[in-house]
C-alpha cells in the first residue's frame, strides 16, 4: 500500500495578491532557446535527453511508471469574494488530502488570466485510481466543504475533468513532493475535439503534444496528459504541466514548436480549448 502524503506540511493560501506571481523565480539556462534570425520567434533548444527530468526520475535507461488519475476542478468565484473567504475556501480544499485516503497530491490557486468560461480558480488533485475519485466526491467530508466553503462564495456549476496518465514510480514525482513542487506555475490545457475528427488525427495530435513535452523536459518539472475518462464530458483530452516559473511557461507557449503544433495538429480538429495557469505558493503549516 502506498504511504499517504505527509500531513505535516499542508498548504497555506496567501492573500489574493500573492497568487499573482510574487513567488516566481527567474528563468535559468538561457541557452534553452534562441530566436530565428530576422523573425523574433523563439525556438526551443533542449539541453537534456528525453528521459532526463528534474522530478526524481533516473537520468537514463528505462523508467518504471505507475498509473495515476488526474482530477481537475474549475470554479467561478463571486466578484465580491474577500481575501479571507478565498483563503478559507482554498485551504479547506487543499487540506482535504490529509483527511481522506486515495489523494496523492493537490495543487490549486487563482487563475491568472481571463478565460472564455470565466473560471477564476483551479484545483488539481491526483488519485491512485478512478474509483478513489468517486469515493471522494460522494464523501460527507467533501460535501461539507462544498456546502460551507465553496458554494457560498461561487456561482454557476463547477466543471471537473478526469484523465488517466503515468508518472515515474518514485515518491517524489508520484506525490509531487520536494523543492521543485513547492513553487512554480501549474498550466492546464483542456481540449474538445470536433465530432468529425478521426481517431487517427486525435492520436496524432496527442502524440505531438507528448513529443513536445519530451523535447522541453529541461524546463518542465512534470507533465501528465490523457484522454478524459467521461465520454460525456465537454472536454476530450487534458494535460497538466508544472513549470518552475512563469518565464518557463511563457517560453513554452511562445515557442515556434508549440505554435506549429497548434497550427498543424490541433487547430484543424479542435472544437474548443481552454488554457489556464496559476502560481503555486510555498507550503505552510496550518491544518484545517
Amino acid at each position: 500500500m502506498l504511504a499517504p502524503a505527509s500531513a505535516h506540511v499542508p498548504h497555506t493560501i496567501r492573500p489574493a495578491a500573492s497568487l499573482f506571481g510574487l513567488h516566481q523565480r527567474p528563468v535559468r539556462n538561457w541557452d534553452r532557446y534562441c530566436r530565428w534570425p530576422g523573425t523574433g520567434k523563439k525556438t526551443i533548444l533542449c539541453t537534456r535527453g528525453v528521459l532526463e527530468s528534474s522530478n526524481g526520475a533516473p537520468s537514463g535507461g528505462l523508467v518504471k511508471k505507475r498509473k495515476i488519475v488526474e482530477h481537475i476542478i474549475l470554479l467561478r468565484a463571486k466578484p465580491n469574494i474577500s481575501d479571507a473567504e478565498e483563503k478559507d475556501m482554498l485551504d479547506y480544499l487543499y487540506t482535504s488530502q490529509y483527511q481522506m485516503r486515495g489523494i496523492l497530491a493537490v495543487s490549486l490557486g487563482r487563475i491568472e488570466d481571463p478565460n472564455s468560461e470565466n473560471f477564476t480558480h483551479a484545483v488539481f488533485m491526483r488519485f491512485q485510481q478512478k474509483e478513489d475519485i468517486a469515493k471522494f466526491q460522494s464523501s460527507a467530508y467533501y460535501s461539507k466543504i462544498l456546502d460551507e466553503r465553496v458554494k457560498p462564495v461561487s456561482y454557476g456549476s463547477s466543471v471537473s475533468v478526469d484523465f488517466e496518465s503515468e508518472v515515474e514510480d518514485d515518491i517524489i514525482p508520484l506525490f509531487r513532493r520536494g523543492e521543485d513542487f513547492n513553487y512554480g506555475v501549474e498550466f492546464m490545457l483542456l481540449i474538445s475535439f470536433l465530432e468529425t475528427a478521426s481517431q487517427e488525427a486525435r492520436d496524432d495530435a496527442s502524440s505531438s503534444l507528448q513529443r513536445l513535452i519530451s523535447q522541453c523536459s529541461s524546463f518542465i518539472v512534470q507533465a501528465t496528459s490523457g484522454c478524459c475518462l467521461d465520454p460525456e464530458n465537454v472536454y476530450n483530452h487534458g494535460a497538466v504541466i508544472r513549470f518552475p516559473s512563469f518565464d518557463d511557461l511563457k517560453l513554452f507557449r511562445e515557442s515556434v514548436e508549440y505554435k506549429d503544433m497548434w497550427a498543424s495538429k490541433l487547430h484543424p480538429i479542435v472544437d474548443k480549448s481552454l488554457e489556464l495557469h496559476f502560481t503555486v505558493d510555498p507550503v505552510g503549516n496550518q491544518l484545517m
